[in-house]
């Protein structure tokens, strides 16, 4: 197998991964594929899902607007808290809808982060006057 069929191969299975977790998370097909696109599209977002894939752990060498993956997801973790207290609610935010939701989030800050870095900011559980 030369280095090209390698890479097809490589891409092969994370695009069969991120199609994994969003029927585990819910997502539609449709969602997992635009996701998965999107993902192709971004070097850095792609090498952090290779690393995820591989360790299950955030490589977090890629930023953008000073934040990594592992932060887009604390701040989700800690922005939907609320739901996660629910006994009712609690499957509904389960690790593969916020890792998705989280490189979801990584895309669209590559094309606009202010809003998100402004949510982020403003909506951590930390009090920053007295931090």
């Amino acid at each position: 197998m030369n280095q090209e069929e390698r890479l097809e191969k490589a891409l092969q299975t994370l695009h069969d991964y991120v199609l994994a977790l969003g029927e585990q998370a819910g997502e539609s097909k449709e969602y997992s594929e635009r996701l998965w696109q999107g993902i192709r599209q971004s070097e850095g977002i792609l090498q952090e899902l290779a690393y995820y894939h591989d360790y299950e752990k955030f490589l977090c060498r890629y930023r953008v607007a000073g934040y990594t993956l592992a932060d887009v997801l604390v701040w989700q973790v800690d922005h939907f808290k609320l739901y996660m207290d629910r006994p009712e609610e609690m499957n509904r935010y389960r690790t593969p809808k916020l890792l998705l939701a989280a490189f979801d989030t990584m895309l669209q800050m590559e094309t606009d982060p202010l809003p998100f870095v402004k949510k982020m900011e403003g909506e951590s559980g930390q009090d920053a006057a007295n931090g």
